[in-house]
Order: structure tokens, then C-alpha cells, then sequence
């Protein structure tokens, strides 16, 4: 039998041990998989590894890459520490870029100081209100919000497939399911670095994203908000003794996190795609719950884990092209790089006991 104790204290050494255990686990199966597949297993995790940072140009679009999982994570980990289990972060900013959406394509002529900021405060409210559904469910009905939310991720879906086909359409799109472009105040731009220029596809929403995850430590480590949201998680009856309630907060951090995946949503399009489409997301709201618990619900931390996560999808489209790889062997080696993080934050967070079953009815019954 396996148990788990949790840890009182965990030493920084372990960590740091733990995490370095897992990627060179991750290494040794991955190269063991590359060699049986009949791959040079040192050049495919080189481009795994290296090449999408082997260029200035390519660590910005590394950036890019992780720029939405670090915003829709950081919402997630209020969720999260309070024992909240927001699972629909996907339908979230699904709605959200299409309310930013909504904003860009109805009043093109806007301003570009009235435009953007209107478009991110319409992309923060489509992802909330998408989210207060299964956070008034719960309070009122006590329904699961894992099933609601998930379950409308799938609505979400449909909704935005409907409209990009039906009436928000391009009557000049060939029939393909497009929207107009957005105008160009409704795009946000790539950054100018002093004496460079532009890098790659760097955008100000990167720098967006991690002004986010700041805010997102701040509070959760400085205010009487975070302090609520930690003790309902952590102890829900001395929270209860203290006066806080269990549905105010529930309905708060599912608004900061269905807000958070909205505002995600919206950069993702105004600055990569400039126009709705079917497909916006490619799974950014569910790979960023691995972001959340990757980086342990820290939200600076979420930066970190965002970009390994964004690192190991990057590897896999460059093994792709460079080595022919099918899409399915980089998948499995993302999958293993995925497991062996997750598998040594729990040896970090738990004392892991083996006992043989005999041995350990034995102690249960001595126990008794």
C-alpha cells in the first residue's frame, strides 16, 4: 500500500532536488522512447530544449507562447486555494474574446485609447459572467462546479463555432467561418525595444500578463481578500468562526478567475489572430490548470511553470518540423515531462510511505 502524509515544512533543497529528479527522469525515458523509435535521442531533445531558445527572437515568442496560460493560472489559483474547482477556464476566454470581439467588430471607428481599454474591460466581464454560472449554481443550488463549468466549456464552444459561421461572419471571408479583422485600434501592438526593434512576435500583453501575475501575488499575499480566500481553503470551519462567508467568496474567485480567462481570451486574439475564429484557444484554459498546480498556486511562480509548459509545447512543434516526428510521439513526451513535474511536486509536498498489504493490516490492527 501507498500512504501520504502531508509535509509540515518543506525545505528548499527538496524542492529544487525533486524538480531537477524529475527533468532528468523525463530525460532518460525521453531519449530511452527517441532511441526505440529509431531518432537520434540527443538530437531530438535538443530541439525539445534548445532550439526555441537558441535565438533572442524565438525566447520572445517563448513569452508569447506562455503569455495566455499565465494570466488564465494566476485567475485559476484563487480558485484553486480556496477549494474552488474552476475547470472551465477554456469557455471562459472563449466568451471573453468574443465580448472583446463584440466591442472591436460594433464600433471599429473607436479611438485607440477608448478602444483597447473598453475591449479588455469587455473581454474581463465575458469571462466572469461565464464564470458566475456555475459559482451561482453552487451557492444557491450546490451544484458541482467541476460538471457546470466543464460542461459549458463545451457550450462555449458551439457558441462561437455558430457565430463566426451565422451573423458575425465576413461577407468577403469565401465562406470560410471568419469575422471582419479587427480595426487597427483594436489590436494590440508588438514592442519596441531601444536599439533593437522588434523581437520576434513580443506583444505588450506579455508584459500585460506579468503585471497580472504580480497584482495576483499582491493580493493574494497583502490583502484581507487573500487572507480570506487562503483560510477558506486551508481551515472552511475556523473560516466560518471568523465570519467569512463560504458563497461570497466561491462567487469572488470564480469572478477573478472566469475575469482572469476573459482578459486572456481577448489578448490572445488582439494580438496573434486579429479576427474571431473557430479555434482561438488550442487548450490554453485547460493546459493552464498544469500551469496553476505546476507552480503550486503561487502566482509568481505561475510565470516559471508558464513557461516550461510553453517550452514544451514549442519543442514539440520544432521536433515536428526539424525531425519529421509525428505529432503523437512529441505529444507523449510532453505527457511524460508533464507527469514527472507533477509526480515530484507531490514527493515534495508529501512523505511517501510503501508497506506491504500483510504488514499493513497488521499495524491497522495493532493500531485498533
Amino acid at each position: 500500500m501507498i500512504s501520504l502524509t502531508p509535509r509540515k515544512e518543506i525545505p528548499l533543497t527538496l524542492t529544487i532536488t525533486t524538480t531537477l529528479v524529475a527533468i532528468a527522469l523525463t530525460l532518460v525515458i525521453g531519449a530511452m522512447i527517441f532511441g526505440v523509435l529509431g531518432y537520434d535521442p540527443l538530437a531530438a531533445l535538443y530541439q525539445f530544449f534548445i532550439a526555441p531558445v537558441s535565438h533572442g527572437y524565438q525566447v520572445a515568442d517563448l513569452f508569447v507562447k506562455a503569455c495566455p496560460l499565465i494570466i488564465i493560472a494566476s485567475g485559476l489559483v484563487f480558485a484553486y486555494r480556496a477549494n474552488v474547482w474552476n475547470i472551465g477556464a477554456e469557455g471562459q476566454m472563449i466568451l471573453g474574446a468574443m465580448a472583446a470581439g463584440f466591442v472591436a467588430l460594433s464600433w471599429p471607428n473607436l479611438p485607440g485609447p477608448v478602444m483597447m481599454p473598453a475591449m479588455i474591460l469587455a473581454g474581463m466581464l465575458g469571462g466572469l459572467a461565464w464564470g458566475m454560472i456555475p459559482a451561482l449554481l453552487k451557492t444557491r443550488f450546490n451544484t458541482n462546479e467541476i460538471l457546470v463549468s466543464l460542461m459549458l466549456t463545451y457550450v462555449a464552444v458551439l457558441l462561437i463555432d455558430w457565430t463566426v459561421r451565422g451573423p458575425w461572419r465576413d461577407p468577403m471571408s469565401f465562406g470560410f467561418p471568419l469575422t471582419p479583422m479587427y480595426a487597427d485600434a483594436g489590436l494590440i501592438s508588438r514592442v519596441e525595444l531601444p536599439g533593437i526593434g522588434r523581437l520576434g512576435q513580443l506583444h505588450w500583453g506579455v508584459a500585460g500578463a506579468l503585471v497580472f501575475s504580480l497584482a495576483a501575488w499582491f493580493i493574494l499575499g497583502r490583502s484581507i481578500l487573500g487572507f480570506q480566500v487562503k483560510v477558506m481553503g486551508d481551515a472552511p470551519r475556523a473560516g466560518r468562526f471568523a465570519g467569512f462567508s463560504p458563497a461570497l467568496v466561491t462567487i469572488i474567485v470564480m469572478a477573478i478567475s472566469g475575469g482572469a480567462a476573459g482578459l486572456a481570451g481577448m489578448v490572445e486574439v488582439s494580438a496573434n489572430i486579429g479576427q474571431l475564429q473557430p479555434d482561438i484557444s488550442f487548450g490554453y484554459g485547460f493546459t493552464a490548470i498544469i500551469v496553476a498546480f505546476l507552480a503550486r498556486l503561487n502566482p509568481l511562480a505561475v510565470i516559471v511553470a508558464g513557461l516550461v509548459v510553453a517550452l514544451a509545447e514549442l519543442g514539440g512543434d520544432s521536433a515536428q518540423i526539424a525531425l519529421a516526428m509525428p505529432k503523437v510521439v512529441t505529444g507523449v513526451f510532453k505527457g511524460i515531462l508533464l507527469f514527472m513535474l507533477l509526480a515530484g511536486e507531490t514527493f515534495n509536498r508529501y512523505h511517501v510511505t510503501f508497506s506491504l498489504p500483510h504488514r499493513a493490516r497488521l499495524q491497522g490492527e495493532s493500531g485498533a
